[in-house]
């Protein structure tokens, strides 16, 4: 009987934790925050205030929300959005249309995604008929046959605001801003963009058609705030079916924000990116290891994460190399040494090694130049190492400039943890440039 009772408990806790890692990954992975936001309460309400006088009283309206990548602009829309989606007045009449700069490459593709979406009678299905001209004319003809008191309020949502501007003649943002200008049918534009420079790319006809209304997003939370999302993000809500089970996870999110080591793993975070995406990675790949067995996130689990996160790639494709590879990315290392970082080509790499296989015949096997002219364009394709000039130039490759993109660290903690590497090859990484 005590072993079906055990039996039943760690299938509700594996129930449970699998439940907890499919909340918690949908609230890391999408751009939907469970609590309030952070250090962006008057850009919040500019947002709102905006949206509002277009939906209540038809005013249209035009405003760029700019911030670094993962400063939350997408974030604060969605926001906006969800307390305005809640009026059913706004639920009944607002049209939203969103696209983004790379998905819709040209005009020609954003206009067809625009009247899609606003499913206009051109329409059949998911298709759209019609040349560039003749869907631009129809979007148009129906935008400005509307009136602020009587038609619905049209909302473009442009992601990668900066891509659109690089569209031949910025036609379709020429249009929008124009539309946006008349009192015609109530249009709003918002456009989220990373470019701080992004009116000096605009042309002069669109730069006097935008309100000239710019929400700026950088992040200006304190480390005590970000505790705070820390423990805000990984906490589970109320309604979670298992209550016991969300006391005993909450309680141990509390415990880890007041750990020292977790404090610590959290400034190094914090002071290397404020981008909460970086946050929800580390969140993400420490609860990717919860079992029945370790159900709950520990200090030395976010330890662990921060490690995974911090994790250099290069030195990581280093691990995998043979030994006639490692030996060719230290004998460039001491070409850079020799010649102070100046390219070399392969020919030179190839003295340098056949130097050492003289004077360490014992260790390292002596291979043919075509063996050892394989193992470099090995490293070329791994992007170890790039040409200086273009492919067009002509020259033997063998005499090719190249540049090593590993630095002398990275070489170093690299062949510390490399697995059988013969203690000669090594010994010539960490050797003085007094031999050559």
């Amino acid at each position: 009987m005590s072993k079906r009772k055990s039996k039943d408990s760690s299938f509700t806790n594996g129930e449970c934790i699998s439940q907890v890692q499919r909340i918690l990954r949908e609230r890391f992975c999408h751009q939907h925050s469970n609590g309030k936001l952070f250090g962006v309460e008057p850009q919040y309400k500019h947002l709102l205030e905006l949206l509002k006088r277009t939906i209540f009283h038809g005013e249209s309206n035009s405003a760029l929300i700019i911030g670094p990548r993962g400063s939350g602009k997408t974030m604060l829309l969605n926001h906006v959005l969800k307390e305005l989606m809640e009026i059913k007045q706004v639920k009944e009449n607002l049209l939203q249309v969103h696209l983004n700069g790379l998905l819709q490459t040209n005009d020609k593709i954003a206009l067809k995604e625009i009247t899609r979406q606003l499913s206009l009678e051109n329409v059949v299905g998911d298709r759209v008929f019609g040349s560039f001209a003749e869907n631009l004319a129809f979007l148009l003809e129906a935008l400005k046959k509307g009136d602020r008191d009587s038609s619905c309020p049209v909302l473009f949502i442009l992601d990668e605001f900066d891509l659109f501007v690089h569209h031949k003649n910025q036609t379709l943002l020429y249009n929008l801003f124009d539309i946006s200008q008349s009192a015609q049918t109530p249009v709003t534009i918002i456009g989220l963009t990373c470019r701080q420079d992004i009116l000096e790319l605009l042309e002069k006809r669109v730069k006097s058609r935008f309100s000239h209304r710019q929400i700026y997003l950088m992040n200006s939370f304190d480390f005590k705030q970000y505790l705070k999302i820390f423990k805000e993000q990984l906490s589970l809500p109320a309604e979670f079916p298992d209550k016991s089970f969300t006391q005993k996870w909450n309680k141990n999110v509390q415990h880890l924000s007041e750990d020292k080591t977790v404090q610590d793993v959290l400034q190094n975070h914090f002071h290397h990116s404020k981008d909460l995406r970086s946050l929800h990675m580390l969140l993400m790949l420490s609860l990717c290891g919860r079992t029945v067995s370790h159900p709950l996130i520990t200090a030395s689990d976010l330890l662990e994460a921060s490690k995974m996160c911090r994790m250099d790639s290069k030195a990581n494709i280093v691990h995998g190399l043979s030994v006639l590879e490692i030996c060719l990315i230290i004998a460039m290392k001491h070409l850079n040494d020799v010649y102070e970082g100046e390219p070399f080509n392969f020919q030179m790499v190839y003295n340098e090694f056949q130097k050492f296989v003289q004077r360490k015949a014992h260790s390292v096997y002596n291979f043919e130049k075509p063996v050892v002219m394989k193992a470099f364009e090995h490293l070329l394709q791994l992007e170890l190492i790039k040409p200086l000039e273009g492919p067009s130039v002509r020259a033997q490759r063998e005499y090719l400039l190249m540049k090593l993109l590993l630095d002398n660290n990275q070489i170093m903690d690299a062949l510390q943890v490399y697995p059988n590497c013969p203690t000669d090859v090594k010994q010539w990484a960490t050797s003085s440039l007094s031999w050559l």
